[in-house]
């Protein structure tokens, strides 16, 4: 290495070389014809920018002399650095010896890195085979799981074990292990029957064996089922008990429709000739004790509202055996209909006569008909329910079991309405129907449906004939043939409030235009009677008495039980009013009738302009002053008393008292203005005349005070 650096030219010679003689360079620059100025500029503007030769020119050194030393230092590096290098040279060496035995070990380490990437290529293509196998393996064991399913289900299905044969064989139907395995045995049956479809031939293994279990299960249900049914006919027997007690076992009856439909149908036919004779026989027996403990007196076909009250003494306005019940009157009997006694408990026929106690054919027929539907709503549930039907299979099931008893029913009501002459009882039946509809709609029953339309279409035209009766009555009444008439109310008039109340009062809950109708119907011609009546009378005070005395009655029952605003009450106010005005004209007229003829007269003429014609009436309008001042306390003491006398109605004499009193501050208001007017304003009449206020203070003092 020594050698090498001998042989190497002199570094004087090199800087030499590379920086040229000096000052001479420029021009041998222009002169080249390679160069640009442009890169020469770049050049030098790059030196100078050099941190050392901005120094030497700031410091102002010789460049040639600097270049020298900067060479003789170089020389000295050069020289220190090939010291250094022989120095270390036995380093270098064994770093050499070194390096080729790395090479050697690397080039062993690649031989193996070579055979293992042959080996794991090997391993590569062997896992694919593997994964190719597993795959393979995989897809086998899931056919073959998939068999196994199928098989084992299918096994299931097919065999029967020992221990339902033994159950079904030995075990009583009503144990849940029996009821649990015949569900087993039914889904067996299915299958073998759907296995078979498919020709399966293991079915052919088990078919027989199947076969008498399901012959030994039907038999045992068959028993048990009729056991249960031939127990209803058991006397003092509550059927809802076996009844509830077959609701346990509906599966049995599914399971017989499924494979033994003969033996179905036979014990549905049990079961429907048992229970229709079972309710026929208690309904019938049932309505046949209520009918007794009716009450003995009920409404003939002479008991209409237009009969002469000496017809049938006392019949109608005095009740006065215990067991009663009015025609006419409503009473307490709306409450059938009430919340509280409609769903209530039925009668019990023989605990009321033990008790002597009657009812009247409302409270009958609702107890008889809520039994009804008490049954009707239970039995029809208890058919869909066990005998696994609905809608018309439904309905064509409980007509079968219930049919004899609604035709029983029909047959009683129409026996009994035809000869009924009590409307109200009627009328309440007929909204007792309407209610238990609606009860029966509630909860979603439609069983007994037709029965309600059918009991409506007797019982609506029976109301309809018995109010027409009494229309006809009222219509052929003689007042003439009456016997002794006076102003009170009238009994027939009485008779038609408190039944037109009645009517109104239960039609109010469910408003039927019908009835409204036959009411008005019935308003006219009560209305009529009583302006034929009171025609009877010769005066026309006896006249108006009779008439207000009868409105007044018909209002205030009216409005005991209506609401105000119904047609009835709105009707007999507006005839009430009407007269009660016009007998306060009436009223008025002998006392005070000079004065009220003198006002209207002299109020027309006043219309008309023509106040010039009263003044030759001084004379008279005198003498009306001084008689008014001189008897106007015992005209109204007499008016009052006469009126107190005329009415029976305490508050409705005072109401037309009160009248009359304002009525004649009126008129006598009306002839203080006229007296003022300028043809007799001068009459020394005028200073007699009562101060208005005075007259109003007292005649509050003949007020009557409840």
């Amino acid at each position: 290495m020594a050698a090498v650096g001998v042989s190497e030219p002199p570094l004087e010679a090199e800087l030499e070389a590379e920086l040229g003689p000096g000052p001479p360079e420029p021009e041998l620059d222009l002169e080249g014809e390679d160069l640009v100025l442009d890169e020469v500029d770049v050049h030098i503007q790059a030196n100078l920018e050099d941190a050392l030769v901005q120094e030497a020119l700031k410091t102002g050194v010789d460049l040639r002399q600097y270049s020298k030393q900067v060479e003789l230092e170089l020389q000295e590096v050069e020289r220190a650095s090939i010291r250094d290098y022989i120095k270390e040279s036995e380093n270098i060496a064994s770093l050499h010896n070194q390096i080729t035995a790395c090479d050697a070990i690397l080039e062993r380490m690649e031989q193996m890195l070579s055979a293992f990437q042959c080996d794991l290529s090997s391993i590569s293509s062997e896992i694919r085979t593997l994964q190719e196998q597993s795959v393979a393996m995989n897809l086998r064991l899931k056919n073959r799981r998939a068999v196994r399913r199928q098989l084992g289900q299918l096994l299931d299905e097919l065999v029967v074990p020992a221990v339902m044969i033994s159950t079904i064989l030995e075990a009583p139907v009503t144990e849940p292990e029996f009821l649990e395995q015949l569900q087993e045995l039914n889904g067996k049956i299915n299958s073998v029957k759907e296995q078979a479809f498919r020709e399966t031939v293991a079915c052919a293994d088990v078919q027989h064996v199947l076969e008498k279990l399901k012959i030994k299960a039907v038999t045992k249900i068959r028993e048990f089922v009729l056991q249960k049914i031939y127990s209803f006919r058991k006397p003092m027997t509550n059927y809802q008990i076996p009844q509830n007690a077959l609701l346990k076992y509906r599966f049995f009856y599914q399971f017989l429709l499924g494979n033994e439909r003969v033996v179905a149908q036979e014990l549905r036919e049990q079961y429907v000739e048992t229970m229709s004779k079972i309710y026929l026989s208690y309904f019938k027996s049932y309505t046949s004790r209520l009918m007794k403990i009716q009450y003995e007196e009920v409404a003939e076909k002479d008991d209409l509202m237009g009969v002469e009250d000496t017809a049938k003494k006392g019949f109608f306005s005095k009740p006065s055996l215990k067991n009663r019940n009015t025609v006419f009157t409503l009473g307490n009997r709306g409450s059938v209909i009430g919340a509280a006694e409609l769903e209530g408990p039925i009668i019990v026929p023989h605990a009321a006569q033990k008790s002597d106690v009657r009812y009247p054919f409302e409270s009958l027929f609702r107890s008889q008909h809520y039994a009804l539907l008490d049954n009707s709503c239970r039995e029809y549930l208890f058919l869909c329910d066990f005998f696994m039907v609905t809608g018309p299979s439904a309905q064509d099931l409980f007509n079968a079991v219930m049919g004899k008893t609604l035709t029983m029913f029909l047959k009683h009501m129409e026996a009994y309405v035809c000869d009924c002459y009590d409307s109200i009882a009627v009328f309440l039946c007929i909204h007792i129907v309407l209610r238990f509809k609606a009860i029966m709609a509630k909860r979603n029953i439609p069983a007994v449906d037709k029965y309600w339309d059918t009991l409506l279409e007797i019982l609506w035209p029976r109301f309809e004939h018995i109010l027409e009766l009494n229309i006809q009555s009222i219509q052929s009444t003689d007042p003439q043939k009456l016997g002794f008439l006076d102003t009170r109310p009238h009994y027939i008039t009485r008779r038609y409030a408190e039944f037109s109340s009645a009517i109104v009062s239960i039609n109010q809950t469910f408003p039927n235009e019908k009835t409204h109708a036959l009411l008005g119907q019935l308003q006219v011609e009560v209305e009529n009677f009583v302006l034929r009546v009171a025609a009877e009378f010769s005066s026309r005070k006896e006249q108006l008495i009779f008439l207000i005395n009868n409105y007044d009655m018909m209002l205030g029952v009216l409005m005991e039980r209506a609401v105000e605003e119904s047609k009835e009450v709105e009707g007999f106010q507006q005839l009430l009013s009407a007269r009660t005005q016009e007998f306060i004209e009436e009223i008025l007229s002998p006392p005070f009738g000079g004065m009220i003829a003198f006002v209207k007269e002299a109020e027309a003429l006043l219309e008309k302009g023509q106040l010039e014609r009263l003044r030759g009436e001084e004379a008279r309008v005198t003498q009306l002053a001084r008689g008014f001042s001189s008897t106007w306390k015992a005209s109204v003491e007499s008016l009052s008393q006469d009126v107190m006398r005329s009415f029976s109605n305490f508050k409705n004499g005072t109401g037309i008292i009160q009248g009359a009193l304002t009525q004649l501050i009126q008129y006598y208001h009306r002839f203080h203005k006229v007296l003022a007017q300028p043809p007799l304003r001068s009459l020394p009449a005028r200073a007699e005349l009562i101060n208005i206020h005075h007259l109003m203070v007292e005649l509050k003092k003949h007020k009557p005070n409840f």
